[in-house]
């Protein structure tokens, strides 16, 4: 049967739409890293004038500017040869906010570089260690999350959950299970200093990072160590744990699980933050964040999980595979929250119904 020409004809200009945004995406990445979005912000510009703003080669920075204008990213006046980022535009690409996109079009520079590496895991098996993300990332997989939980960690994620802020400021222990450089336990430390904060992960460069923004900050009440969350046994139980897209990750989430449950006071609560998905391929059809979530969960979930002998899980195990896994672990009552991200919801976790 011949294609029908049409649909042949739309589907290559959807293929076009897509090579393009790849292509702008990783020139975004470069406008974030040095700096061109912030200084075009400024005011209009002409090539020369924002090479010297950014202190870079004119050339190079004239090329970008002809991506960026073509690509409807910046606008071009002919009669004065000077560049401008719209103010709307500005606000999704500049800023130390979680707004930003700067950072996670970065990552895909992270994502890009381990390519070869994941694609020999489709012929020869196996995965890729964190530890080769962490050669290339220069802080790019962690920066996005580090403007949310400035954002919103206390007003969008901790103070839906009933009865939390209160016992955070009355002082309880507080546990972030793969903290990653450490910015959430950091914030809440300094938001509640009666209460006490430690955090865990198996990236020793991470937890440096982590231990460096503590002192810098002087906060007394946040500890930080090197972990693995399968090795999970605290001499005292926390009052609260919390796992920030860190469970799928795991090379044995549910044994993981099983472990928070028993690290948990008898009136304790387990926050997970993960995606927001369905397990089913099907119920996640239409939803405008599912492919980049599916392609991040192969190029870096999967393969990193794979690397430590798991079974490669991913972003993508969905709602329903998550409750059952909760339930498995013990946790009888289990509610989910939205958060400020569309992309990702909260499960409140207890192992006794209130």
């Amino acid at each position: 049967m011949e294609p029908d020409p049409d649909r042949t004809r739309a589907f290559g200009e959807r293929l076009l739409g897509m090579l393009t945004g790849g292509m702008l995406t990783m020139l975004i990445g470069i406008g974030h890293r040095t700096g061109l979005f912030e200084a075009a912000a400024h005011g209009p510009v002409t090539s020369a004038e924002l090479a010297e703003r950014a202190g870079l080669h004119e050339r190079y920075v004239r090329e970008w500017l002809g991506a960026m204008v073509t690509g409807e990213i910046m606008e071009y006046d002919p009669a004065d040869g000077r560049y401008s980022l719209p103010a709307a535009h500005a606000a999704l690409l500049t800023g130390a906010t979680s707004r930003n996109v700067g950072p996670a079009a970065s990552s895909m520079r992270t994502l890009g570089s381990v390519l070869p590496q994941v694609e020999r895991c489709f012929t020869d098996g196996g995965g890729v260690p964190i530890a080769e993300y962490a050669k290339v990332s220069a802080g790019g997989l962690g920066e996005t999350w580090r403007y949310i939980y400035d954002e919103h960690l206390v007003d969008g994620f901790l103070r839906p959950v009933p009865g939390l802020l209160d016992r955070l400021r009355t002082g309880v222990r507080v546990l972030d299970l793969g903290c990653g450089t450490g910015h959430a336990v950091n914030v809440m430390a300094r938001e509640f200093p009666r209460s006490t904060f430690e955090g865990l992960d198996i990236a020793a460069d991470a937890i440096a990072g982590a231990e460096a923004e503590r002192a810098a900050l002087g906060l007394s009440n946040a500890t930080f160590a090197v972990s693995d969350a399968a090795a999970l046994a605290p001499a005292e139980p926390f009052d609260v744990i919390m796992a920030f897209d860190a469970i799928h990750d795991q090379a044995a989430p549910e044994a993981v699980l099983g472990l928070i449950r028993d690290a948990l006071a008898p009136d304790g609560v387990f926050l997970m933050v993960d995606t927001n998905f369905a397990t089913r391929l099907e119920d996640n059809a239409g939803n405008p964040h599912a492919p980049l979530s599916y392609g991040i969960s192969l190029l870096f979930c999967v393969p990193t999980s794979i690397a430590t002998g798991g079974t490669g899980l991913g972003a993508m195990w969905g709602q329903e595979r998550a409750r059952e896994m909760l339930a498995g672990a013990g946790f009888t009552d289990v509610e989910v929250l939205d958060t400020p991200r569309p992309q990702n919801c909260m499960y409140v976790c207890r192992a006794v119904a209130a």
